[in-house]
């Protein structure tokens, strides 16, 4: 028996349900329908995704753009042009007709030291025959030109030909005439106030007036006059020769050592109307 007023079982448990309904609680089918739903939406989601991916793939796989390279041949670079200096003896102006030519020049003044070079012109060419050779010069250097004086120690500026070989050995085999010195009776005249200044002289024929220059010396085994003072002008100087070094310098002459010297007086041929040149370098090229 059912008191008053009192609510049916069956009608509370379907209103129970109807509320659960009403909150969201699902049955398994509707469980199972959001799972598909949830499920679904996950595959959409990566299916999304791949688009990303695929253009990361592509991004890394693109090559760089082709850039054309255009290769060329080094350009020809053409050696500098290198002109030989001319011969300090193309440069000399009082050399005349002359095919042999030596030079002796100074570094400057002071100096009593120089440098010699030989040159020959065959045809219009000039060529070095022997040289640059250290010299000795004037222990005081050489004169600045028309400076040079008797007893000076200076030798001569100027170009000049040549007289005469001499020596106190046997000749050597030189093409200019050739005089011995026989002893002390061969001496040089270099007394300015002497009728034969500025000659070779034999004491036993001549006169060679006050303290002649002594011949019969070991500078002179061989030599040359360079035909310096010509015309013997008293105090102008006198006996300049070529000859050879047996000291760091002269009185005045040229002086070279004994394997070089005869070299050069064997080359040196009259026909060839040789001439030697003295100086410093820049007054020799001027």
């Amino acid at each position: 028996m059912r008191a008053r007023g009192a609510v049916p079982v069956s009608i509370l448990l379907g209103a129970l349900s109807i509320i659960a309904v009403a909150c969201g609680s699902s049955s398994p089918r509707a469980q199972t329908q959001t799972q598909s739903r949830s499920s679904t939406s996950r595959v959409t989601t990566s299916t999304t995704v791949a688009p990303s991916s695929t253009a990361r793939a592509t991004t890394t796989t693109n090559s760089p753009p082709t850039v054309a390279i255009t290769t060329q041949p080094p350009a020809t670079v053409a050696p500098p042009t290198t002109t030989a200096a001319p011969l300090p003896v193309t440069q000399l102006s009082d050399i005349g007709s002359a095919h042999q030519v030596i030079t002796v020049a100074a570094d400057g003044y002071g100096t009593h030291v120089a440098t010699l070079t030989a040159y020959q012109r065959d045809g219009s060419a000039w060529r070095t025959v022997f040289g640059p050779w250290t010299a000795s010069v004037g222990r005081n250097g050489v004169a600045p030109p028309g400076e040079k004086r008797e007893g000076d120690g200076r030798t001569p500026s100027g170009t000049y030909g040549f007289d005469f070989m001499f020596g106190t050995n046997p000749n050597p085999g030189v093409q200019f005439p050739f005089r011995t010195i026989t002893g002390t009776n061969i001496v040089w005249d270099d007394d300015s106030a002497s009728p034969n200044y500025n000659r070779w002289i034999d004491t036993n024929t001549e006169s060679a007036g006050t303290s002649p220059e002594p011949m019969y010396v070991r500078a002179y085994r061989w030599g040359a006059v360079i035909a310096y003072n010509r015309a013997r002008t008293p105090g102008l100087g006198s006996a300049i020769f070529l000859h050879l070094a047996t000291a760091a310098s002269t009185a005045g002459c040229v002086a070279l050592p004994q394997d070089q010297l005869l070299s050069l007086l064997r080359w040196l041929d009259p026909a060839r109307q040789p001439r030697i040149a003295i100086g410093t370098l820049s007054e020799l090229t001027q």
